[in-house]
């Protein structure tokens, strides 16, 4: 919610930090227009005094006026603070909606706002006038040593994602394709040139990213039949059912998740790991009603069930009220199959899914070069294969038949190797 100060406050500078504006009818009862919020329901809340404030997400999250030059101060201020406590960097949560601007009068409808083109002049979303922002904050994050990093979670298209990437902005950007993309080897590698080759046109580093806060799991996007074209969410369908983990084959979504991650650690740029990932979660799918948490569930009934799946508390041990993640019950429920799935089982086992990462981490380390790769010809639609600069080979097999491994001393693989050849969905790291 919008503080007391700037609810009780009509036209004083509290109010102005925020998006106010005069609501419709005799006494301002109704909404200045009829936009919806991504959480669902109306995004616009009344103070009582005939103005209402907008709030692209929750009522409790208004959103700040950035024109106000108070408010860019008091986040200079802020991003100075954490910096100077040794924060190394930030992300900065949907960085494309930022700047706004509304005209005084009638504001378009809902339907209008949607034929709008997002091509940096929208009244909300990716407007040009948010680099403004952001190029005010790089000259913070320039004053440490090391300078600050900051990435930003910006849905744009494509080519206008690499501005909030450049060198006088925030640096990097995520890269969702890999994200909503099937496991499969045709659109993995359309997908990675094509971001590579964006990178390369604007002089900054790309991304890769599997999984976050914000999907279902990749573990189990992976269990469940591929999408092939729907515009529909992966998991989305499987969660409105119930999210039962009998619907899923647990053990070909971890293997495919495996084998996913060790491609997107041998890439070129910088990659982004989920919490729990490290430990092959899946998405818990089965959480009770009364437990949910998530804004999106209780706005949008019988339409999307949340996220509150993907963001359950990871266990640290086989035991315990919230499996070693604190003294007392998890604010989730954690289902039993947690136990199985913990750092304490998993950190001693050299086959577990977190031992894996922890040897591909620091082989990345190791090998890690300039950032460009060479395709390889493997002879197969299901297999892609690409070497970089110094001789580190990686080999992405996507279907269920082995293939015969190039020349090279194996370093890594996420499937068995047996006579030379990766026996089936897997990712081997090789070195010649």
């Amino acid at each position: 919610m919008v503080p007391r100060g700037a609810r009780r406050s009509e036209g004083l500078p509290a109010r102005d930090r925020y998006v106010f504006r005069d609501g419709t009818g005799p006494s301002g009862e109704q909404a200045p227009a009829d936009w919806i919020s991504i959480f669902g329901g109306p995004a616009w809340t009344a103070v009582g005094d005939g103005q209402w404030y907008l709030h692209s997400f929750a009522k409790e999250q208004p959103d700040l006026n950035w024109a106000n030059r108070e408010v860019r101060d008091d986040f200079l201020h802020t991003l100075r603070f954490w910096s100077d406590r040794g924060v190394d960097g930030f992300r900065i949560d949907v960085a494309h909606g930022l700047a706004k601007d509304l005209p005084s009068g009638a504001l378009p409808t809902w339907a209008e706002l949607a034929e709008i083109p997002k091509d940096g002049s929208h009244p909300l979303w990716d407007r040009d006038d948010v680099h403004e922002i952001y190029a005010e904050w790089r000259t913070v994050f320039n004053e440490y040593t090391p300078a600050r990093t900051a990435v930003a979670e910006a849905w744009v298209a494509a080519d206008r994602r690499a501005r909030y990437a450049s060198a006088d902005g925030l640096g990097q950007a995520f890269n969702f394709d890999l994200l909503e993309a099937d496991f499969d080897a045709g659109s993995f590698k359309e997908i990675i040139e094509f971001n590579l080759g964006l990178a390369e046109q604007s002089g900054s580093s790309t991304t890769w990213v599997f999984s976050n806060h914000d999907v279902v799991r990749h573990a189990t996007r992976y269990a469940l039949p591929a999408r092939n074209g729907s515009p529909d969410k992966q998991g989305g369908k499987w969660l409105l059912a119930g999210g039962s983990q009998d619907a899923l084959d647990r053990s070909l979504g971890l293997r495919r998740a495996q084998a996913a991650t060790l491609l997107e650690l041998a890439l070129p740029g910088s990659a982004y790991l989920y919490q729990g990932e490290e430990l092959g979660l899946h998405e818990v799918g089965d959480i009770p009603d009364a437990d949910r948490q998530d804004p999106a569930f209780f706005r949008n009934p019988g339409v999307d069930v949340g996220r509150d799946g993907c963001r359950v508390p990871i266990p640290w041990t086989r035991s315990g009220p919230s499996f070693g993640f604190g003294s007392g019950s998890a604010h989730l429920p954690q289902p039993a199959w947690f136990a199985d799935a913990s750092v304490e089982a998993e950190d001693t086992d050299p086959d577990s899914t977190l031992s894996l990462y922890r040897k591909a981490l620091g082989l990345r380390g190791q090998l890690q070069s300039e950032e460009h790769l060479e395709w390889l010809e493997t002879g197969r639609d299901d297999v892609l294969a690409f070497r970089r600069p110094n001789g580190w080979t990686s080999v992405t097999v996507f279907g269920d038949e082995p293939y015969e491994l190039p020349a090279g001393e194996l370093l890594l693989a996420s499937a068995p190797v047996a006579d030379g050849a990766l026996t089936g969905v897997g990712t081997a790291w090789l070195r010649s």
